[in-house]
């Protein structure tokens, strides 16, 4: 994200990519058993709600089998498969906050982290298809929202409206055991208004909430997710002054996160050059960082593996277009 006034899908990196860190996809064996107990216990007419939320907490641990992965086409297409199997289970336990978080978490990776993807990798060519996926991507976002929602609001009852008064009083409440909901649900948000862009301007309205959301996670546990807060709050300041950003802040949170991933990640690389550099038009620094970026290897970090490949191939495709990104050769 750049420029305060024109959130769009090209404008939520670390989003996009962080979205990917934490993926629990229906692909591995363990993954298939577990959502075959769960389609027997919601399909028997006593359904157990102790054994259901048995199997959320189960599935809701995750592992690195999907972030390990090689085949980001084989992921992006088991995931709807999983968003399906995840609301099945939340039928029958709707108030299970591990669930609502995890559903939330699903629906926003797959909402920027491939549907918003492929839009953007469209614009140029097929400007009509990519309308249609970042509409898509749109709606994703904001039913992963709403999940995360219903989180905040089964831990902190009457918080949606607290948020809107007073962010940073309504979230101090929140202890450390939460910064997974506070993440997920800050992503989601900004998802959703990065979705909206311009054809949305009404969802900026809602930017204050995102930032304080982060900032509340960071404060509690600013190493979670290997970096993916400080990660998360380069975007967060890129906004520029009207919203709060800062470039000085924005750099000292990438310098983190790098610090954090051992520079193992192209993630901060990317999110930094997509947002005050781009802003700044720095042509040279923004190439530096990508290149910077196309240079980590892969199997350095292999539990992030996925994660790495869809960020370097976006890197490629930036740099690709780095003629249409900046005004003067």
């Amino acid at each position: 994200m750049r420029a305060p006034a024109s959130p769009g899908p090209a404008k939520l990196h670390d989003i996009i990519v962080l979205v990917d860190r934490h993926a629990a996809v229906a692909h591995s064996a363990r993954f298939a058993a577990i959502l075959a107990l769960a389609a027997a216990l919601s399909g028997c007419g006593l359904v157990n709600s102790l054994a259901v939320k048995g199997v959320a907490r189960t599935l809701a641990e995750g592992g690195d089998t999907v972030t390990s992965h090689d085949d980001p086409e084989l992921i992006g297409g088991a995931m709807p498969f999983a968003l399906i199997q995840y609301e099945s289970l939340l039928a029958a336990v709707p108030n299970f906050e591990p669930l609502l978080t995890t559903t939330c978490s699903l629906y926003t990776q797959y909402a920027f982290g491939f549907v918003a993807a492929d839009a953007e990798a469209l614009q140029q060519e097929n400007y009509d298809r990519s309308k249609i996926l970042g509409d898509r991507s749109l709606k994703l976002a904001e039913r992963g929202k709403n999940y995360c929602w219903r989180g905040l609001e089964e831990k902190f009852r009457g918080i949606g409206k607290a948020l809107k008064a007073d962010p940073t009083r309504a979230l101090a409440r929140a202890k450390k055991e939460h910064v997974g909901l506070l993440y997920w649900s800050a992503a989601s948000l900004g998802a959703a208004i990065s979705a909206g862009g311009l054809d949305h301007p009404e969802l900026l309205i809602d930017w204050p909430v995102v930032r304080a959301l982060a900032e509340r996670a960071l404060g509690l546990d600013e190493v979670w997710g290997n970096g993916a807060i400080p990660e998360l709050m380069i975007t967060v300041e890129s906004q520029g002054e009207a919203l709060g950003g800062s470039e000085d802040r924005a750099r000292k949170y990438f310098a983190r996160a790098v610090d954090i991933q051992r520079g193992l990640s192209p993630g901060p690389y990317v999110a930094l050059a997509t947002g005050v550099v781009k802003t700044k038009q720095d042509r040279a620094e923004f190439a530096k960082l990508l290149e910077q970026a196309l240079a980590i290897d892969p199997e350095q970090d292999p539990s992030h593996r996925l994660v790495t490949l869809i960020t370097q191939k976006r890197a490629r495709l930036l740099l690709e277009r780095i003629d249409d990104l900046f005004l003067e050769p």
